[in-house]
């Protein structure tokens, strides 16, 4: 896999992700931990595509 496939992959999953969260967001009852997971995991497919992209 090329660096730039991979980079496509993670923004993939990271824009998924911020669909994610947002719907959570909204959700009454969502739990703060999860959230606060997701939220954990999107800075750092961030962070990753940015290292990457460099």
């Amino acid at each position: 896999m090329s660096v730039a496939s991979h980079v496509q992959e993670l923004r993939k999953k990271h824009q998924n992700l911020s669909e994610a969260v947002e719907r959570a967001q909204r959700a009454p009852g969502v739990d703060d931990l999860a959230l606060t997971e997701m939220k954990r995991e999107k800075l750092r497919l961030k962070e990753e595509i940015a290292r990457l992209s460099h």
